[in-house]
């Protein structure tokens, strides 16, 4: 079985390096195909008026001047037309809730369901001004993987998100959960060079029991989404 690896923060991004440890258990070929640069909270736009350029780097490696969505699309249509998997991440950041709608970690993953392959995006959110153990997010993703089910219904794939939690934290619970709808705080202020947001990440609303409260409760969580 072929893997296929891709992300929304480029293909420098240790999180991509950590994606990578995390899947080695699986004893698959992997094939990494992602941004040439970061393209953090871009979506699921896909590039159709111009030419993609795609440098290989050996290996299995490749770096697209296009989204995440793009990388997968070239991927499955000429780079790795076999990969069975496809797995999206880790993010520098937590993919909860609305998040679901802007992020290119996500936008990935559900272009891969789209074209029928079974499909996870994973990331890893954290308050401003913490960093993130990438070496433990590895050991942590790499669990949840073992846990998924193998089969999802057509159309469907898995949003993970890894917590916030003090060094030497034992693994935490993993929760499946619904993707919490609350709307992010409209919050803005004016500055030189227009308005910017402002609204606190950590402090967004939430419901009991869905995917924020959860992530931000300590737990892993890992919610089913759908293509549309």
């Amino acid at each position: 079985m072929k893997i296929l690896l891709t992300n929304d923060d480029g293909i420098d991004a240790p999180g991509l390096a950590a994606l990578e440890s995390a899947v080695a258990w699986m004893g698959c070929e992997t094939v990494v195909v992602a941004p040439a640069e970061p393209h953090s909270g871009c979506g699921h736009r896909v590039t159709t008026d111009r030419p993609l350029r795609v440098r290989e780097f050996g290996g299995g490696r490749f770096a697209v001047e296009g989204t995440p969505a793009d990388c997968v699309r070239i991927a499955l249509a000429e780079l790795a037309r076999d990969a069975a998997v496809v797995v999206s991440g880790i993010n520098a950041g937590g993919n909860l809730g609305a998040d679901i709608h802007h992020s290119g970690t996500v936008a990935a993953a559900r272009e891969a369901a789209l074209h029928g392959r079974r499909a996870v995006a994973a990331s890893h959110y954290h308050r401003r001004g913490t960093t993130i153990d990438w070496e433990r997010a590895a050991r942590w993703l790499e669990e949840v993987l073992r846990r998924l089910p193998e089969e999802t219904e057509a159309g469907e794939f898995w949003n993970v998100n890894l917590p916030d939690l003090p060094a030497d934290t034992a693994m935490p619970a993993v929760v499946e959960c619904v993707t919490d709808s609350s709307p992010f705080t409209l919050g803005y202020a004016v500055t030189p060079e227009g308005w910017r947001y402002q609204a606190s990440y950590h402090d967004r609303p939430r419901v009991a029991g869905g995917d924020v409260a959860v992530c931000f409760g300590g737990a892993i969580a890992a919610s089913k989404l759908r293509v549309v």
